[in-house]
C-alpha cells in the first residue's frame, strides 16, 4: 500500500512539507509506504476545459499533473497539502488539482483522500473546505483526524511547536493507514466496490 502526498507550497522544505512529513512518519509506523511530491515553482497551466483529456486519456498539457496521474495508477490514497494564500489553497495547488480531477477521475475514484493546510495564522478553514470539494466530486472517501487538518506556524520550527497540529497530522496518517487496510481486507473477503452507475448532465436552464 502506498499514499501519494502532494506539497503545493512554493517552498520545497517549508511548513507544508513539515506537516506532510509527520503524516509520512505515521504511515510508515503502520506499514504503509508514502511519497512526498513537490509541485515545484514552475508555472502550472490552469484547466482550459478543452476536453482533450477525454480523447488522450491524460491532460494535453504534459507537466507535473500527468506525473501525478501516472503515480495514482499504483497509489492507494492521496493527500493534498497546501499553504494558505489569501484564505485559499495556493495557485499551484488549485491549478494542478483542477486539471488532475478533470482528467483523471477514474484513477482517483474510491481511493481515500485527505487535505491538509498550513498557515501563519488565519484562512485555514476556507482553504481546507476548498480542497475537500475535490474528493467529494470524485467519489473519494475523505479521511479525517481529531480536528480539522491544519497546522500553524511561519517556519518549520514553529510548525513543530504547534503540538496539537502535529498530533492532528500523525492521527491523520494512522487513520489513512487504517482505512486502506480496511479496504484491502474487504477486497480479500470478496467485497466488491460499488458500480459507477449511470450519470447525466442536468443544466439549470432548459
Amino acid at each position: 500500500m502506498k499514499v501519494l502526498l502532494l506539497n503545493g507550497s512554493p517552498h520545497e522544505k517549508g511548513c507544508t512539507y513539515t506537516a506532510l512529513g509527520q503524516i509520512a512518519e505515521a504511515l510508515a509506523m503502520d506499514g504503509v509506504d508514502s511519497e512526498i511530491l513537490w509541485l515545484g515553482t514552475d508555472p502550472i497551466k490552469s484547466c482550459t476545459a478543452c476536453g482533450g483529456c477525454r480523447k488522450a486519456g491524460k491532460c494535453v498539457y504534459d507537466d507535473i499533473v500527468n506525473v501525478i496521474s501516472e503515480k495514482m495508477e499504483t497509489c492507494d490514497g492521496l493527500i493534498i497539502g497546501s499553504p494558505v494564500h489569501y484564505a485559499g489553497a495556493s495557485g499551484q495547488t488549485t491549478a494542478a488539482m483542477d486539471r488532475l480531477f478533470y482528467s483523471s477521475t477514474a484513477k482517483l475514484r474510491l481511493k481515500p483522500g485527505a487535505a491538509i493546510v498550513s498557515a501563519r495564522r488565519g484562512g485555514t478553514t476556507a482553504a481546507f473546505d476548498q480542497l475537500n470539494k475535490y474528493f467529494t466530486i470524485a467519489q473519494m472517501p475523505i479521511v479525517s483526524s481529531r480536528y480539522w487538518n491544519m497546522v500553524h506556524g511561519n517556519t518549520p520550527e514553529e510548525v513543530m511547536q504547534d503540538e496539537e497540529g502535529v498530533a492532528i497530522m500523525r492521527t491523520l496518517g494512522h487513520n489513512m493507514a487504517w482505512l486502506l487496510k480496511c479496504i484491502a481486507a474487504g477486497r480479500a473477503a470478496g467485497l466488491e466496490a460499488p458500480t459507477k452507475g449511470p450519470s447525466g448532465w442536468t443544466n439549470f436552464i432548459r
